[in-house]
């Protein structure tokens, strides 16, 4: 439990206020995608009357919004937007739009681009195959967790754990075992496939600017005649496109 001052506030107090939004915004993550009062009062040290009031502050102003379940709060459409908003900041989202768009006829697949987030990856492109009546695809703002290949990818190039620890949260020793293999796995061969529960499948590859990873590329589908093995058309444009992000990022 981090206790960060008193448990009571001071009337008036704005920037206080200010500052504890910002605390109980940051509680949230890939293992915390709802929180109750009594959760906030716990791990900000805060009493349970004034965590729930400021809760309560905070989704009349946007910042949170209700959860499913009854007493819990999640991230608001304002921090969504947000959020969108200062990863658009970055410089691959500007370069990546048409290669995304090559990558997506190409394949018949939906490319997705996805962002490190303070909380893990946060899927910020997606451009979607208009060629057939239906897709499958993601939204973006969606904050992606331990099963996705883009997750994944991100796990294989990031210089120290801290990443791999937030995202095993709550992950069986057997499920903790199998992303430390399939991390291995994306690290060995510079990309990685997943299967996901309704037949979907997905692959992911890196791209790389002049201080490491700066984002991954992703593919969609559901057609089980997509091959997406070693070499195969659809792994091949991936790689040719995250290869081209990163010497636009490297010379830029």
């Amino acid at each position: 439990m981090v206790n960060t001052g008193t448990t009571g506030e001071a009337p008036g107090s704005d920037i206080q206020a200010v500052t504890r939004a910002g605390q109980i915004c940051a509680l949230f993550g890939p293992g915390t995608a709802e929180l109750t009062a009594a959760d906030v009062s716990e791990r900000l040290g805060l009493n349970r009357t004034t965590a729930y009031r400021y809760c309560i502050s905070m989704v009349t102003a946007g910042i949170l919004d209700r959860g499913t379940t009854k007493g819990t709060f999640v991230l608001g459409e304002l921090m969504l937007r947000l959020g969108i908003q200062a990863l658009r900041r970055r410089p691959v989202v500007d370069l990546a739009p048409p290669l995304l768009a090559r990558l997506s006829e190409a394949t018949r697949m939906t490319a997705v681009l996805s962002l490190w987030s303070s909380r893990g990856p946060v899927v910020t492109l997606v451009e979607e195959d208009r060629t057939r009546p239906a897709v499958v695809t993601v939204r973006p703002g969606t904050e992606l967790d331990r099963t996705a290949a883009q997750a994944r990818v991100f796990l294989a190039h990031q210089p120290d754990q801290r990443g791999l620890e937030a995202l095993s949260l709550g992950a069986s020793p057997t499920e903790r075992a199998e992303l430390e293999a399939a991390v291995y796995t994306a690290r060995r061969t510079g990309y990685t496939i997943t299967e996901l529960p309704g037949g979907v499948i997905a692959a992911a590859a890196p791209v790389f600017g002049p201080e490491g990873i700066a984002a991954t590329v992703g593919l969609l589908g559901t057609d089980s005649s997509i091959d997406l093995s070693a070499g195969s058309p659809a792994v091949t444009e991936l790689l040719a496109v995250t290869a081209a992000l990163t010497e636009a990022l490297t010379h830029r």
